[in-house]
C-alpha cells in the first residue's frame, strides 16, 4: 500500500469534502467544511488529506500555535478516517505519519492533542502512541494530551 498525505488544494478539495466520519462520531470533530474554515483564517493550521493507494480515506490538520507571548505549541488538531475505512488500521498508520511530519517540519518538541473523554476508541490509540493527560482542557471542552 502506498500511504500519502497531501495538502488540501483546489485540486483535491472536493474530494476531501465528500469524506464523513460515522454518524456516532460526528459530535468529537468538526466538519472538513469547518476545519477548512478555521485554516483560511490561520495560517498557521495545515489542512491535508490522507490516501491510501491514491484513494482519500481521511483528513488532518496540524499546525503550531502561538500563544501570543512569543511562544506555542505543535498540535495535531484533527484526524477522521472515513467511515468506509474505519476498521482497518488506518487512523493509528496516519497518526504515526503525521507525528513524524510534525517532528519534520517544527523538530524535536512536544505534541499535542485534544480528545473529549467520552471517545475512548480515539485515547486508547493516542495512549498507544504515548501520549498522556495533562490535566488540562481546550475552549471547547476538550482534554488535552501531550507528547513528548
Amino acid at each position: 500500500m502506498k500511504w500519502d498525505i497531501r495538502k488540501v488544494t483546489i485540486d483535491n478539495k472536493e474530494e476531501i469534502l465528500s469524506l464523513r466520519v460515522a454518524e456516532e462520531q460526528r459530535h468529537f470533530i468538526e466538519t472538513i467544511e469547518e476545519s477548512l474554515a478555521e485554516a483560511e483564517q490561520w495560517e498557521e493550521f495545515r489542512p491535508v488529506g490522507l490516501y491510501v493507494d491514491d484513494v482519500p480515506v481521511g483528513f488532518a490538520m496540524y499546525g503550531y500555535l502561538g500563544d501570543g507571548k512569543g511562544g506555542g505549541n505543535v498540535w495535531i488538531d484533527r484526524l477522521m478516517i472515513d467511515e468506509k475505512f474505519q476498521g482497518k488500521g488506518f487512523g493509528r498508520h496516519f497518526m504515526e505519519l503525521l507525528m513524524q511530519k510534525v517532528l519534520d517540519e517544527y523538530g524535536e518538541q512536544p505534541m499535542y492533542l485534544s480528545v473529549y473523554p467520552v471517545n475512548t476508541d480515539a485515547i486508547r490509540l493516542y495512549e498507544k502512541l504515548g501520549f498522556v493527560f495533562i490535566g488540562e482542557y481546550d475552549t471547547k471542552g476538550e482534554q488535552i494530551m501531550q507528547k513528548g
